[in-house]
């Protein structure tokens, strides 16, 4: 065993990053099932990407945004609409999304600006993270038209593969767009019973 000193906490600190330390060991060792745990991505990002900020996490995401479409734009020679807009069904305006971006009428595109960790996730395992998911079907629910859907992920503080997307198609998915709507029109009609029962 060899034992490391440091002048000061911050230094300290610093070196604990990139290690596996006591206190990062939960959030790696697998009890069940295969899938990496998140202290896994973690680790990776700590090695590729600046330290987080203490700004915002909504705000971070607002500002970069536009950056992350413009990357897009570059990269696919698409040009992207992403006027503010809600996007809402024709049967049901209850149902709706407000979309980042939209090229012509069948194709758009979500952004993302997740912590460096949850970044490295969704580029290594190629999947928009489960928490952002039904927020992708959402835009097929909503547009009967959309067939593409470009969910980009920015990151600006990696140094590498800070811009990437993940291209989901309504024809690969057509039965979760169908259950998640008739899902949807079952809590509205819910919803609407109960506060006409509260209203009068």
């Amino acid at each position: 065993m060899k034992i490391l000193k440091f002048k000061d906490e911050q230094e300290w600190m610093d070196a604990r990053k990139t290690r596996i330390t006591g206190s990062k060991l939960k959030g790696l060792i697998l009890k069940r099932g295969t899938k990496p745990k998140i202290g896994f991505y973690e680790l990776i990002a700590e090695r590729l990407a600046l330290p987080p900020t203490e700004q915002n996490p909504m705000e971070r995401g607002h500002e970069l945004e536009l950056v992350a479409i413009n990357r897009f734009e570059k990269e696919t020679g698409k040009e992207v609409d992403s006027s503010l807009t809600i996007w809402v069904r024709d049967d049901n305006e209850s149902i709706a999304i407000s979309p980042d971006g939209r090229i012509g009428d069948k194709e758009a595109i979500e952004v993302k600006c997740l912590s460096s960790a949850r970044h490295m996730e969704a580029f290594l395992t190629q999947k928009i993270p489960n928490e952002h998911y039904e927020q992708a079907l959402q835009y097929f629910i909503v547009n009967e038209k959309l067939e593409t859907l470009y969910f980009c992920f920015y990151d600006d503080r990696l140094s590498v593969k800070d811009f990437f997307y993940i291209v989901l198609e309504r024809k690969n998915i057509e039965k979760e767009i169908e259950k998640y709507l008739e899902d949807q029109r079952k809590i509205l009609e819910e919803v609407n019973q109960i506060v006409n029962k509260l209203s009068f």
